[in-house]
């Protein structure tokens, strides 16, 4: 782990070079990386995008891990002091919950995005079929939609190919390997 005099340069020159998008997820160094960015990104706010994700467990609790209502509303909350924000740009779920009722998950989220604490929802890391599960889900409830897969795609692995990737095709969703 980096601490925050090492990451300044960096980002520094992430931004020198014109990269806006900053992505880190609430687990990351158990919250650090979002506070690392939150500090040094603070005054250039309206010139960046902030990615985050959510699922990973953040504490021994049952209620402190997974795509529930009560860790999602926890973890925003934590989610925006760190990042010293007012929203996020892009919230992740960063993996299928299989304890928690897809409609759940996403009935949170969309408060989320009415509440004006989340911009856009993205999702990472599940079957083609889960996807399509969760937005038929939005869909027929009217809830705010996943816009972006963040899938595990890369030289080696290209698995998505099959199905992943056509389906976000299909459905004009962002990819962001």
């Amino acid at each position: 782990m980096v601490g925050i005099d090492q990451a300044r340069p960096i980002i520094q020159q992430a931004l020198d070079l014109g990269i806006t998008y900053f992505d880190t997820a609430n687990q990351y160094s158990n919250g650090r990386s979002e506070e690392i960015i939150g500090e040094v990104l603070k005054e250039h706010r309206d010139e960046v995008f902030f990615g985050t994700k959510v699922f990973f467990p953040m504490g021994s609790g049952v209620n402190e891990r997974g795509l529930s209502r009560i860790h999602l509303t926890q973890q925003i909350q934590d989610s925006l002091k760190r990042l010293q924000t007012d929203y996020i740009d892009l919230y992740h779920t960063h993996r299928w919950d299989d304890t928690t009722p897809i409609e759940e998950t996403l009935r949170t989220l969309d408060n989320l995005v009415h509440q004006g604490k989340v911009r856009y929802l993205g999702t990472s890391s599940m079957y083609a079929w889960q996807f399509a599960k969760a937005l038929w889900t939005s869909d027929k409830h009217g809830l705010a939609r996943f816009e972006t897969m963040e899938n595990h795609y890369n030289l080696v692995y290209r698995e998505e190919e099959r199905e992943m990737i056509p389906f976000c095709q299909d459905q004009k969703i962002w990819i962001t390997p």
